[in-house]
C-alpha cells in the first residue's frame, strides 16, 4: 500500500509514464514482471494469456452510498491465465492484482507462490485485475472523455472490489476450457494477495466464504489508521543502529528549530540539502526522508523494497545508511556537521554532511531539469490544480482515492516521547488536504472530510480470522502494525485450518516471489512455500465434504 513517484526506478518499476503534474511524485511502484508475462503469453497455449470478463459495475444497487445507477451496468475487467500445470478437476489459484495492473503481476504465474501451488496441486493460475487499475475501468467511456472524476470513481470501494472476486469466480468461463465448469463454488478457488490485495483476500473469506473456498492473505493490511507513524517503528528496530541514531538526532534538532520558529536556521538547513527552494518545511521534511520511505509516496527504493529475491527488490536502503555513516567521506571531515550547532546549544549535527550529500546526489537530481523544486512535479505538494487533474489512469489517482475515502494511512511523525525518523511537523492533515484538492465534490459523489476507516475495519481488523484463511506476515515489514501479526495484535494458534505464520526474517509479502530453480530460494522462503502447499493440500482433501454440506 502506497503511492510513489513517476521518477521511480521500480515493486510494490516505473512504467515510463509522462511526467505531467498529476503523475509527478505520485507514480505507483508496481511489481516487476512484464518480460516474464510476455514470454508466458507468447509460449503458452491459446487458453493461457490475457482475457476479458464482463463485470458488474455496482454490486449494491440499493445502497444509497453509491448514488444513482451507473450509466453502464457492466464493465470489462482483465484477467490473465496460466494453465501450464492444470489437470481437469484441479483447483483454481486466483491472485488479486491489488493496486496495480494484472500485467505487472505477471511473473507470479511463472515463479512464486501461485506457480508453486499450481504445479504441486495440478491447478490453474489466474490474475484478476483490480477495478480502476490497469485498464479495468467502470464507465470506461466517461473515463476516456472526462477522466477519473470524483463521480467516475464512486464505485471504487473495498466492498465492491471483493464482490468482484466472488462474482468473477461464480461466472467466468475460461477460453480453452469451455468443456469444464470451473466456476465457484463447484470448483475449489483459492485466493492469494499481498498488502492491500492481501487485506481483500481476508475480507473476501469473511464475506464470501460460501463461494471462495480458501485464501492466503500475505501482509494483508487488515487494519487502517488515519495516520501511520508505525511505518518507522520496524525500521528503527531492525535497520543499522548507527544510521538510525544519526537520522533521529538530526530530525530531533530540525524539529526543535521548527518548534522555535527559527526560520533563519531552517533556511540554512534546507540550503545544506540543496532544497532551499521548498517553501513548506513539511515538504522539505518529507523529501529528506524519501530514502527511508513512508506510507504514502516516495521516489526511491526504501526499506519496503528490500527483498530476498534479486529480481524483486533493492538494497538501496543499506547503501543510503552506509553513506550516512561513512567515516571516511569528505563531508564527515568537513565543517557541515558543526554549521548549525550555533542554533542547538553548541551540539553538533552528527553525519548531517553525509546525509545532505546523499540527498543532493540521489534525490534532488530526480527533479526534471528546469522545473522548480517547489512544484508538484518535483518535491512540492501545494498546487491544488495539479492534484485535481483527473486524467491520471496509471493507478496514482485510484490509490489516492482509496486512501482518501476509507484507507487513510497518512504519513505521520512519531508522537512526542518517542524517537522519530520523520519530522513530527508532518501530521495526517498534511496529506488529507490533497484529498479535497484532488477530488472536488461531484454531482453524485464526494470525498469525506476524513477517511471512513470503519468501512475497512468493519471486517474484523487485527482480529479477523476464518476457516481456510491463511495469514502470513513478515517480521521486518514496515506494514506489520496494520497486519494480524502486529505487536498490538491478537496472537492465535497456527493450524492447518487457520494458518497463522510469521516469516521472522521476512518483509512485505516476501512469499509472493519465487525462483524457477526452487532449491535456490532461501531456506525460509522454501519453508513457507512448502507450508502453503501443505495446508492448501489439506484444504483440498476436505473440499468434497464442504461442497456437500453447502448443497444440503
Amino acid at each position: 500500500m502506497k503511492l510513489s513517484s513517476s521518477l521511480m526506478l521500480l515493486g510494490f518499476s516505473s512504467l515510463g509514464l509522462s511526467r505531467d503534474l498529476s503523475q509527478s511524485l505520485l507514480q505507483r511502484k508496481l511489481q516487476n514482471g512484464f518480460g516474464a508475462l510476455d514470454s508466458l503469453v507468447s509460449r503458452q497455449t491459446s487458453s493461457s494469456g490475457t482475457h476479458t470478463f464482463t463485470q458488474v459495475t455496482n454490486h449494491f444497487p440499493n445502497d444509497p452510498f453509491y448514488g444513482p445507477p451507473p450509466l453502464n451496468e457492466t464493465f470489462i475487467q482483465n484477467y490473465i491465465v496460466n494453465d501450464t500445470f492444470y489437470k481437469p478437476g484441479g483447483p483454481i489459484f486466483l491472485l488479486n492484482s491489488g493496486e496495480t495492473s494484472a500485467r505487472s503481476r505477471g511473473s507470479v504465474l511463472l515463479t512464486g507462490v501461485v506457480a508453486e501451488l499450481a504445479q504441486a496441486l495440478n491447478g490453474m493460475g489466474i490474475i484478476l485485475e483490480h477495478r480502476y487499475y490497469g485498464t479495468s475501468f467502470p464507465n470506461s467511456g466517461l473515463v476516456s472523455s472526462d477522466g477519473l472524476t470524483t463521480d467516475n470513481l464512486r464505485w471504487l470501494t473495498t466492498e465492491q472490489s471483493i464482490a468482484d472476486i466472488a462474482y468473477f469466480a461464480q461466472h467466468v468461463e475460461v477460453p480453452g476450457h469451455e468443456e469444464e465448469d470451473l466456476r465457484a463454488p463447484g470448483r475449489a478457488w483459492i485466493l492469494y494477495g499481498g498488502s492491500l490485495a492481501g487485506a481483500e483476500v481476508a475480507f473476501t473469506m469473511k464475506e464470501y466464504g460460501d463461494v471462495i473456498y480458501g485464501g492466503i492473505s500475505s501482509s494483508g493490511t487488515v487494519k487502517v489508521f488515519k495516520g501511520y507513524p508505525q511505518w518507522y517503528y520496524t525500521i528503527q528496530k531492525n535497520a543499522p543502529q548507527d544510521c538510525i541514531r544519526s537520522i533521529e538526532d538530526i530530525v530531533d534538532k530540525m524539529d526543535f528549530l521548527i518548534a522555535t520558529n527559527n526560520t533563519a536556521a531552517l533556511t540554512e538547513l534546507k540550503t545544506i540539502f540543496g532544497l532551499e527552494a521548498l517553501q513548506d518545511i513539511r515538504d522539505f521534511a518529507l523529501t529528506i526522508a524519501f530514502p527511508i520511505g513512508n506510507p504514502v509516496f516516495y521516489p526511491t527504493n526504501t526499506w519496503q523494497e528490500l527483498n530476498w529475491s534479486p529480481t524483486a527488490g533493492s538494497d538501496d536502503f543499506f547503501l543510503f545508511c552506509d553513506a550516512v555513516t561513512a567515516s571516511n567521506s569528505t563531508f564527515a571531515a568537513s565543517g557541515v556537521d558543526s554549521q548549525l550547532s550555533k542554533y542547538t546549544g553548541g551540539k553538533k549535527w552528527k553525519n548531517l554532511g553525509n546525509y545532505a550529500n546523499y540527498v543532493k546526489e540521489n534525490i534532488v537530481p530526480l527533479c526534471p531539469s528546469g522545473v522548480s523544486l517547489d512544484s508538484n512535479e518535483c518535491f512540492g505538494t501545494h498546487d491544488a490544480e495539479a492534484w485535481a487533474n483527473p486524467f491520471d489512469t496509471s493507478g496514482n489517482r485510484a490509490y489516492l482515492y482509496q486512501s482518501c475515502l476509507e484507507a487513510g494511512q497518512w504519513s505521520e511523525g512519531a508522537p512526542l516521547g518517542r524517537r522519530t525518523l520523520l519530522s513530527r511537523s508532518i501530521q495526517p492533515d498534511y496529506s488529507e488536504q490533497w484529498c479535497q484538492w484532488a477530488f472536488p465534490p461531484g454531482e453524485s459523489n464526494k470525498i469525506p472530510a476524513s477517511p471512513m476507516l470503519e468501512r475497512w475495519n468493519k471486517f474484523g481488523a487485527l482480529r479477523i480470522q476464518a476457516d481456510r484463511l491463511a495469514q502470513v506476515d513478515g517480521g521486518i515489514d514496515p506494514w506489520q502494525y496494520a497486519c494480524v501479526h502486529s505487536p498490538d495484535g491478537f496472537p492465535r494458534k497456527d493450524t492447518l485450518l487457520r494458518p497463522y505464520y510469521k516469516i521472522e526474517q521476512g518483509g512485505h509479502h516476501w512469499d509472493e516471489n519465487g525462483l524457477l530453480n526452487i532449491s535456490a530460494e532461501p531456506d525460509f522462503i522454501q519453508a513457507i512455500h512448502k507450508y502453503e502447499i501443505t495446508f492448501v493440500k489439506s484444504w483440498l482433501a476436505d473440499f468434497p465434504a464442504w461442497l456437500r454440506d453447502l448443497k444440503s
